[in-house]
């Protein structure tokens, strides 16, 4: 069960003080690229590609359900580096959490270019011509993966395709969203073709070509939303079309399905289970620490101490909103298992909610960075209302077989009554609720098209103090991090609203 990705072996260290050493990446210092000389080499370097998927579920708590309408994540005391993501603050490009997003996701692009341009000179070394075919796929998935976080939080980017001296990457400004979507679409296309359809052993949990069919699927219909007239991740494309048959094979393949129990599929002992297309992988109690950290960022360590488990750190509530613990019918199953509605420390009553859907009361790592849990990027349950989407956007399909059923069927695993004739607005307040604490909401909104009006409904209903600014429709991306701008003065111009 124990995973690889994050196991790093000592000799890598080379290859990652280079990517570490870099202040500002993708602006980078020339590197020594000597690591590359056999088979076990190229393992560990795309084993270092995939190590910087390690917080994406972190960013996806920070900057994607603390920001959206989830949760009120208002400090209850000092200053906290999230409230001003949910405050929706103009003086945040200095925020920790946003400069991670953009060093974190150009880390692994300078990772995966590096090795493919090792494969390029050096993969000969490789005598099974398959793998270096696959870990070609591997790394470019897992490019694109990263260029597409990145371009839904930050709109236009520089676009690297190989390893940059210092110099180099100070000539590259930000390009169009058009031209990253053809970067990505190009690496997504090519893993697709050349990935396997899954893995044995140690190598579960590696990208497999359903993965990236399922995160292409994505592009096309994120490309295909709003654009709010700025140049965010939306371009008002009509490629719900495009979507559809890459769903629709995803679906096809009995490998996975959809589970009967909702809560199985968060289980710390059904990891890996039919629901699950891509994963984030973990290994727990390692030195350094490879474990997961995304859960105790919204479980306060106060709730865990209340059940006399003693956890370091010190780890605040994030409440979820008000909106969200009501658009719950009554009967929901997933809201007990997705919320906690409050508890006593101390003697005295907690009555704010948090998100525990990931906790396992039983699994409590003494670390809060250490836990054992796999987060899930992209499930089965996900890729039949992505469908669903694409259907009621017009693609080919049937409202009472591929939107009403497949809603349906998620309604009836909550243990809630079936409905007809589901509208898209109906379909993204499902998608809420069974996604709630998988870090989706944003970008759902953002592709609905309707964040412009929920997100401002949402803070005048919710935020009497009036602590929440304006909502701006320029809010839809994130501010360039202060630190990149500060590189070379006019390389890069700041987003708007900011």
């Amino acid at each position: 069960m124990r995973k690889i990705f994050f196991l790093l072996p000592a000799g890598l260290f080379l290859l990652m003080s280079c990517s570490k050493d870099l202040n500002q990446v993708p602006i980078s210092a020339a590197t020594s690229l000597t690591f590359y000389a056999s088979t076990n080499d190229f393992m560990q370097g795309i084993n270092a590609v995939y190590s910087n998927l390690k917080t994406y579920p972190d960013r996806l708590m920070n900057l994607s359900e603390t920001r959206a309408d989830n949760l009120y994540a208002i400090s209850d005391g000092g200053v906290r580096d999230w409230q001003g993501i949910t405050t929706f603050q103009k003086t945040i490009a200095s925020n920790p959490y946003v400069s991670e997003a953009w060093s974190t996701n150009f880390n692994g692009i300078f990772k995966a270019n590096t090795l493919l341009d090792q494969l390029n000179k050096n993969g000969s070394v490789i005598t099974d011509a398959g793998l270096r075919t696959r870990l070609e796929a591997e790394a470019k998935f897992l490019r694109a993966f990263y260029y597409f976080d990145l371009v839904r939080w930050f709109g236009k980017l520089p676009i690297v395709d190989h390893p940059l001296t210092a110099t180099e990457a100070l000539t590259i400004g930000r390009s169009p969203v058009s031209d990253v979507y053809t970067m990505i679409l190009s690496d997504l296309q090519f893993a697709a073709a050349n990935l396997p359809a899954s893995y044995t052993g140690t190598d579960i949990g590696r990208a497999t070509r359903y993965a990236a069919e399922g995160i292409l699927a994505l592009v096309y219909m994120t490309r295909s939303g709003a654009t709010y007239d700025i140049e965010g991740p939306g371009l008002g494309l009509n490629e719900w079309s495009l979507a559809l048959p890459l769903l629709n094979d995803i679906i096809a393949n009995t490998k996975f399905s959809f589970l009967p129990s909702y809560n199985s599929i968060f289980s710390y002992t059904n990891e890996n289970n039919p629901e699950v297309i891509f994963d984030v992988q973990y290994s727990s109690g390692a030195n350094p620490v490879l474990g997961a950290s995304f859960i105790g960022l919204v479980v306060p360590n106060s709730y865990l101490q209340s059940l006399g488990i003693n956890v370091d750190g010190t780890s605040n509530i994030r409440p979820v909103s008000k909106s969200l613990l009501a658009s719950y019918e009554s009967g929901d199953t997933r809201k007990a298992f997705t919320i906690q509605s409050g508890y006593i420390y101390n003697g005295v009553p907690e009555t704010r909610s948090f998100e525990k859907k990931y906790l396992d009361i039983t699994k409590i790592p003494v670390n809060q960075l250490d836990w054992p849990i796999n987060f899930i990027v992209l499930r089965y349950t996900d890729v039949l209302l992505l469908k669903a989407e694409c259907v009621l956007h017009g693609a080919s399909g049937s409202q009472a077989l591929d939107v009403d059923a497949a809603v349906n069927q998620v309604r009836q695993r909550a243990g809630l009554s079936p409905v007809a004739n589901v509208t898209l607005p109906q379909l993204f307040e499902e998608r809420r609720k069974e996604f709630a604490a998988e870090g989706t909401r944003w970008h759902d909104l953002v592709r609905s098209g309707m964040i412009n009006t929920i997100v401002p409904a949402y803070i005048a209903s919710e935020d009497v103090a009036h602590q929440i600014q304006p909502f701006n429709i320029n809010f839809v991306l994130y501010p360039l991090p202060q630190s990149e701008l500060d590189v070379k003065q006019g390389l890069y111009t700041q987003n708007l609203g900011y």
